[in-house]
Formats: C-alpha cells, structure tokens, sequence
C-alpha cells in the first residue's frame, strides 16, 4: 500500500498555527481595504473566505516542510525480566528466614 505520512511534529504544529494566522490576518486586512475602497462588506468576507481556503490548504495537511524534527522516542524496557527478579528475590528472603 501507499506510506503516506499522517502526522506532523511539534516545531511543524507550531509553523503551521503561525502560517495560518499569517495568512488570515494578511487577507483579512486586505479584504478590509479593498471592501472600503468599493463599498462592499461583502467584497471584506469574500477576500477573507479565500485566504481561509489558502490557509486551510497550505496548513491542514502535513506536507513533508511540517516532519522534520521528529520526537526521539526511548528505547521500550521489558519489565517482565525486572518482575521476575524482583520476585525470586521476595522469596529468598521468605525461605531465609
């Protein structure tokens, strides 16, 4: 099958929020100007609507720009050698005594 990533790290999460605020408020004062300039408030929502579409677009998914730091994981410990050593240690104690 297709390996396509689903995922982005946190220094990526954090681009991502930047980019989109970026880019709304930018359009968004845009709209604003070219709204007052033709009389329009309608003419405001519309430029607005579009740069959600072009926020949504170059923030939603997680293109390769938002997976490059990823998380160093720890390697898992097997905590059922630990157990069972620390049991046949209760018990030689028990017998000991």
């Amino acid at each position: 099958m297709l390996d396509i990533q689903t995922h982005m790290d946190f220094v990526g999460q954090a681009k991502a929020e930047r980019w989109s605020r970026i880019i709304i408020t930018l359009f968004g004062v845009i709209g604003l100007i070219y709204g007052a300039v033709v009389q329009q408030f309608s003419q405001t929502v519309y430029v607005l609507g579009v740069g959600f579409l072009i926020s949504s677009l170059i923030t939603i998914p997680p293109w390769s720009i938002y997976r490059r730091n990823p998380l160093k994981w720890q390697k898992p410990v097997n905590t059922e050698q630990k157990q069972v050593t620390s049991d046949s240690s209760d018990e030689g104690k028990k017998k000991k005594k």
